[in-house]
């Protein structure tokens, strides 16, 4: 065997590097599954943060609306305690007229 030299050749097994070739498939795959889980999530929460703000402007819309009507009755009720409201109501609820006032009455 003297001038011969064997080579000596390291086989790798083909299946070591298909198993890789899984890894990186089957990673991939959970990285696109957990990007897609967080793009519907943030789509989700994105309509749903417009539907909020839409309820808001209608909530400050009423909000105002009532603080209007407040404004109203608060003026009303001070309207009331006048003489010029006991004034008007006498003469026409109960037909009153001062002393040197002339009341024309349609037929």
């Amino acid at each position: 065997m003297g001038g011969m030299e064997q080579k000596s050749r390291v086989v790798r097994p083909r299946n070591g590097m298909n198993q890789h070739k899984r890894s990186i498939i089957c990673i991939s795959a959970v990285i696109l599954l957990l990007a897609a889980v967080v793009i519907m999530s943030s789509v989700s929460l994105s309509a749903k943060n417009k539907s909020y703000i839409a309820q808001e402007k209608e909530l400050k819309a009423q909000i105002a609306e009532e603080e209007k009507r407040t404004e109203e009755i608060d003026e009303l009720e001070e309207y009331v305690e006048t003489d010029e409201y006991i004034e008007q109501v006498a003469k026409d609820k109960l037909g009153l007229v001062h002393e040197n006032e002339i009341l024309f009455r349609a037929n």
